[in-house]
């Protein structure tokens, strides 16, 4: 018998069947995670964003550092996403979590105007986000099927 069980060998052995539902739920956690990593990127992709503007050209000490250091940590955590989420994917969401938050707390932080036009904008990133996220899950099902 293989390594790989054929389709021929689950019906034969009752435990082949429950290893691939615990290989599909592992899939799925490892999926979680790297969404969960992504999420948490985004928040130092928005902090990168934001003190990137307060350090009037990297002439600002203190927001020099943090610039550095959320950039840093920002590409470590999406690299640990992209472990699990396809590279497309996963900077596109990045990218646009990182846009949308950086306005909502440019807006908050430096009072920039929020406008009619950065909320559609808005509206359509995160539905372009969340068709991603949908694609995403719904190639991890084929594959895990297969």
């Amino acid at each position: 018998m293989s390594a790989n069980p054929t389709p021929a060998d689950s019906t034969s052995n009752s435990t082949s069947g429950s290893t691939s539902n615990s290989t599909s739920r592992s899939t799925s956690n490892s999926a979680s995670k790297g969404w969960a990593w992504l999420l948490f990127s985004s928040l130092f992709e928005i902090t990168f964003a934001l003190s990137t503007n307060a350090t009037d050209g990297f002439t600002q000490l203190w927001p020099s550092l943090l610039t550095a250091a959320a950039a840093s940590c920002g590409i470590f955590t999406l690299s640990q996403a992209l472990k699990t989420i396809d590279v497309g994917v996963g900077y596109t969401v990045w990218s646009g979590i990182g846009a949308v938050g950086t306005v909502i707390f440019g807006t908050i932080i430096y009072d920039e105007p929020m406008t009619v036009w950065k909320v559609i904008a808005f509206i359509l990133i995160i539905g372009g986000a969340l068709g991603l996220r949908i694609s995403d899950n719904v190639a991890a099902k084929k594959a895990a099927v297969a």
